[in-house]
């Protein structure tokens, strides 16, 4: 057992992968049961694998949030839960509670940022930490002591992996994607600007700030105008 580690497993991104992953698997009663056995897998793989002694699901509530309150378009174009999904949640809470594992879940917060939270936590208190996940927001998490794993790909990120991907450590993470917006979520970013703008504008000025700062020394006449206008 690992007993300066934490692993913290983000459910309802789990549950939505494995629903999709595993189409019609049913029960000899007809009920929809492949989200359940798509997450017992993960966790099983997890448990056997990681053997923490602290580990937690991070549940969405599903309620408005302090991000809806700053833009109420917020993720306004997700889709709503299917009722074949809605209906396999309550046996998934069921089989993380008899495994022992801790159900965390906040109104007003989603899962990413109780997994921030306790990430900032861990790392001021000297645990490891392993977030079992595939969200690129978490990227930004991540350092020496904390890392994610997708154990439907199974691959392991590091801050040399988001390196790799991003050419910039996962502190400047959040400048890049606030400057991208985040389409997926309707969050607004500056138009015109995707990753590759993005980032080379982090990479030359180092921070979102001084991108901002030094919006008139930026080549590009439709970048110069839209940070002026929008940022």
């Amino acid at each position: 057992m690992n007993e300066n580690e934490i692993v913290l497993i983000d459910g309802n991104s789990y549950i939505h992968r494995a629903f999709h992953a595993l189409r019609d698997l049913r029960n000899s009663k007809g009920q929809p049961t492949n989200a359940i056995y798509g997450f017992l897998r993960m966790l099983d793989k997890v448990l056997k694998e990681k053997k923490p002694k602290y580990a937690a699901v991070i549940f969405d509530t599903g309620k408005p949030t302090f991000r809806h309150e700053k833009f109420p378009d917020y993720k306004i174009n997700r889709l709503k839960m299917p009722e074949d999904m809605v209906s396999q949640l309550p046996y998934i809470r069921e089989i993380v509670q008899a495994s022992g594992i801790t159900i965390l879940e906040k109104d007003g917060f989603e899962a990413d940022d109780l997994i921030a939270t306790i990430c900032e936590w861990a790392r001021k208190n000297g645990f490891k930490v392993t977030i079992v996940s595939s969200d690129k927001d978490l990227l930004q998490l991540l350092s020496e002591n904390i890392i994610m794993w997708d154990t439907m790909k199974d691959v392991l990120m590091t801050p040399e992996y988001v390196i790799k991907k991003y050419e910039l450590p996962p502190d400047k993470l959040e400048d890049i994607f606030a400057l991208m917006g985040d389409a997926s979520d309707n969050v607004p970013g500056v138009p015109g600007i995707g990753p590759k703008t993005a980032i080379k504008l982090i990479k030359e000025y180092g921070s979102l700030e001084n991108v901002i700062k030094n919006a008139d020394k930026i080549k590009s006449k439709k970048v110069r105008e839209n940070l002026k206008k929008y940022a």
